[in-house]
């Protein structure tokens, strides 16, 4: 009978990983959505335009992520989801994920500065200072308000993609930033409550840790709430259908519904079980909305 042996990743896969995969997608179908849904609303779809941005944005946004890695190599190391990342297990050297970073970026600014407009790049640019620094280098180790901060770069995908048509930023382009900005306190919260003990270990201030389980179910509510009523807004306003209307209320009242239930049951295991329910359930609000939003001026 064979040992079990476990395959060592290659240069390439460890570079890879570096980007956060899941973080990347997760931002650039955002950033798809943001700009179909504005090509939509204008009636006007530029292909290039299309691939411009979106192949621009993909590599800043990489480049976040990878420099990232660098700057939380002290916390990666303690976090049991993150210490075999690339940096923090040594497998990859804080100069080569470094250079690595960089060049993303410089590739990512020359495709948006070339081929799409001076908004999005600044856009673009502004969200990995965001990142980067005022959040990951800054806030989400010195303050309990880091995942605000974090949550303003993680908004930037979509605002981007808007803008990447519009050329302006609008009414449509506030909604969307602030639906993206308000839907990551309930998918960051519901983490850090189900994981609430290792970020304690690794001293990062998160909500649960600073004011407790239960003050963050509150915040996970309130936010939830926000976010229901900012996707709302997009059609009496002018910018999406009834249907799209319908659709994100039904949606948004089961998560709701879901949040609610936070309320039900007392700290520990079933808490934690909870939040990982409202975590999954966040992707998949995610993944409606980034379908409906560019259906919505369709669908009227």
């Amino acid at each position: 009978m064979k040992a079990h042996t476990t395959k060592t990743p290659t240069a390439v896969q460890l570079y890879y990983q570096l980007t956060k995969p899941r973080v990347l997608y997760g931002n650039v179908i955002t950033g798809v959505s943001g700009f179909l849904f504005g090509a939509a609303y204008f009636q006007e779809f530029d292909l290039w335009l299309f691939l411009a941005t979106i192949g621009g944005m993909t590599l800043i946004i990489a480049a976040a992520c990878a420099l990232n890695n660098v700057f939380d190599r002290d916390i990666d190391k303690v976090m049991e989801r993150t210490k075999t990342r690339g940096v923090a297990s040594g497998a990859v050297s804080v100069r080569g994920a470094t250079v690595f970073a960089l060049t993303l970026l410089a590739l990512g600014t020359l495709v948006l500065t070339l081929w799409s407009n001076w908004l999005v790049t600044a856009i673009g640019l502004t969200g990995f200072v965001t990142y980067v620094w005022l959040y990951g280098a800054l806030s989400k180790r010195r303050s309990i308000h880091g995942t605000a901060v974090g949550s303003v770069s993680g908004a930037f995908p979509i605002l981007a993609g808007y803008c990447a048509v519009s050329g302006q930023i609008d009414t449509a382009a506030v909604l969307v930033f602030l639906i993206l900005f308000f839907w990551q306190f309930p998918e960051f919260y519901s983490i850090a409550i189900y994981r609430q003990k290792e970020y304690a270990k690794a001293g990062v201030p998160v909500m649960s840790v600073v004011k407790g389980v239960q003050n963050t179910k509150v915040q996970i509510f309130v936010y939830t709430i926000l976010y229901v009523i900012s996707t709302l807004l997009l059609t009496p306003l002018g910018y999406t259908g009834w249907i799209y209307f319908a659709a994100m209320l039904l949606l948004g009242l089961w998560w709701l519904k879901i949040g609610w239930g936070a309320f039900q049951v007392p700290e520990g295991p079933k808490s934690d079980a909870w939040a990982r329910r409202m975590f999954h359930f966040s992707l998949i609000v995610l993944l409606a909305l980034s379908a409906a939003l560019p259906l919505g001026p369709l669908l009227s």
